[in-house]
């Protein structure tokens, strides 16, 4: 083979292996679907942020925009808040960076808000409702919630809870 074949076939074969490179996801095969779960701690947020349970998800792994399906409305408390997640909470994730989310509200002192904003912020994982912020150690969501009781229940009292929403 002279020097010029084995360039065109050089080239022909860095092209093709580049190209399926790029179109598959190297941590999955196409039997494994990663779960949300998944997906918030390859953005390296913690599993905690969703609530037990989620049934879908739709992911674009180019702008980021996704949206999480529930096969029903989730809330529960914890201390002086009340979270609540629509069947669909929907925004855009980056590293470290959940924005223009919907059909995720928090309740404090009798006063619901949406929350629009997630930051990881070192340890901390920062709540933003628009005109106000918190943050929170990021141990407080290495566990995923029940719906209707938190992180305080058994699943039975999840389950009863549910029932009577």
């Amino acid at each position: 083979m002279d020097s010029a074949t084995l360039l065109k076939f050089l080239t022909s074969l860095a092209t093709t292996l580049y190209l399926i490179l790029i179109h598959s996801n190297p941590a999955y095969s196409d039997d494994e679907h990663p779960t949300p779960y998944d997906v918030l701690q390859n953005y390296d947020f913690p599993v905690g942020l969703l609530p037990e349970g989620v049934i879908d998800y739709e992911l674009n792994n180019t702008t980021g925009k996704f949206t999480v399906y529930l096969n029903d409305i989730c809330s529960f408390s914890e201390g002086l808040y009340t979270l609540k997640y629509e069947t669909a909470v929907k925004g855009f994730i980056s590293k470290g960076k959940l924005s223009s989310l919907e059909g995720v509200s928090v309740k404090f002192f009798h006063v619901s808000m949406n929350i629009v904003e997630i930051l990881r912020r070192g340890n901390d994982i920062e709540f933003s409702i628009g005109v106000g912020k918190a943050e929170f150690p990021i141990e407080y969501f290495v566990k995923c919630p029940q719906c209707g009781c938190g992180l305080n229940c058994s699943r039975r009292q999840a389950r009863k809870l549910m029932e009577n929403h």
